[in-house]
């Protein structure tokens, strides 16, 4: 496999955060609760609440510039807030570079693999980090549905772009 490949599928599953998986691991929903713990994995189990969702950057080498930008991003906690109404992710951006940016990110909220939940789309434009800093963000979209947002149970990070 070409590492051209390799790195494609590792900021794929970096990117991806389940917001209601591995709640020993700090999975998170997408619910009305507020975060409990960090860290962050895909995988199921438990009926816990209170967690949240992570992803990783990482560090890979080389790649187009949107590469580097998407992996500058962490998702710290993903869920639906039932007092603003609105599917919320909040993120972390870390610029290990020598110079300052400005960060736009997209993130996509998900339902279930195979469900019918449309995905909802949030961009946050403008987050400006300064050379070896990070900066916070929440980014949010409302949420037009009638339930209490449990149908959403995936965030990730589609596009970040950095300038």
């Amino acid at each position: 496999m070409k590492m051209r490949h390799v790195r494609a599928i590792a900021v794929a599953a970096v990117a991806v955060v389940a917001l209601t998986g591995a709640r020993g691991s700090g999975g998170g929903g997408c619910d009305n609760s507020s975060s409990g713990s960090s860290g962050g994995s895909s995988s199921s189990g438990g009926s816990d609440h209170n967690d949240n969702g992570s992803s990783s950057g990482g560090s890979l080498p080389g790649g187009s510039s949107a590469d580097k930008a998407i992996r500058d991003v962490t998702i710290d906690e993903c869920k639906y807030d039932q007092a603003t109404k609105k599917l919320v992710a909040r993120i972390t951006v870390k610029n290990d570079g020598s110079m300052d940016y400005d960060y736009n990110v997209t993130m996509k909220f998900k339902g279930a693999a195979g469900g019918s939940v449309l995905p909802a789309t949030a961009i946050k434009a403008g987050i400006a980090v300064a050379a070896g800093a990070s900066a916070s963000a929440e980014v949010s979209t409302p949420y037009i549905g009638t339930g209490d947002g449990s149908e959403y149970t995936e965030c990730e990070v589609t596009r970040a772009s950095r300038f």
